[in-house]
């Protein structure tokens, strides 16, 4: 067992992540947060929003929607820029980006395909009927700022410069999810 499999199981065993869905086998990427990893989590939120936004006069806060028109993330260039190029295994089908893939695939030593382009960004499908709407799930908070700070200096007291602080969810479309909590799809930012 290497150390990180270790921590993993210390973690699990006193409460404070587990794999997500795991009664069903699990799903790579993602984590539920047990009764101490709340509180856990919780209590360093709650003190990086006090030292960030109540103790200071020159910031404010802010929660944006996980879910925004599309435009944004066009205009912002994540639907272009915001991809990795990925191999795929001839023969077992894992992805890998190509930066990790190796000369032969590390699972059957198979050949790869030729890497193709692959966005990160999470797509949703919106809307009660027929053709749906897609969207996305934010691949970062930022851009819930950016498009609101004109909303932000009408509405609040501020004066430039200042900063606008959020603690929110984002999520990425990972190729290759792993590495306990450091590489997953769901993931808290500030």
């Amino acid at each position: 067992m290497d150390t990180m499999e270790k921590i993993t199981a210390l973690a699990k065993r006193r409460g404070y992540i587990f794999p997500s869905s795991e009664i069903y086998g699990g799903y790579q990427g993602f984590w539920d947060y047990g009764p101490l990893g709340v509180e856990l989590k919780n209590n360093i939120k709650r003190e990086w929003w006090k030292s960030m936004v109540y103790k200071r006069e020159d910031v404010v806060g802010f929660d944006a929607a996980i879910i925004m028109n599309p435009t944004v993330w066009e205009k912002s260039g994540h639907l272009k820029a915001f991809t990795d190029p990925l191999v795929e295994c001839k023969s077992c089908h894992r992805r890998f980006k190509v930066e990790d893939a190796g000369d032969k695939c590390p699972e059957c030593e198979g050949e790869y395909t030729q890497p193709k382009t692959f966005n990160l960004m999470t797509e949703v499908l919106l809307g009660t009927t027929e053709p749906k709407e897609k969207s996305y799930l934010r691949g970062e908070i930022t851009q819930g700022v950016f498009v609101n700070f004109e909303n932000v200096v009408n509405s609040s007291r501020v004066k430039i410069p200042f900063g606008i602080a959020q603690i929110g969810k984002a999520f990425r479309n990972e190729i290759t999810p792993g590495n306990f909590t450091f590489r997953s799809c769901e993931f808290e930012q500030t």
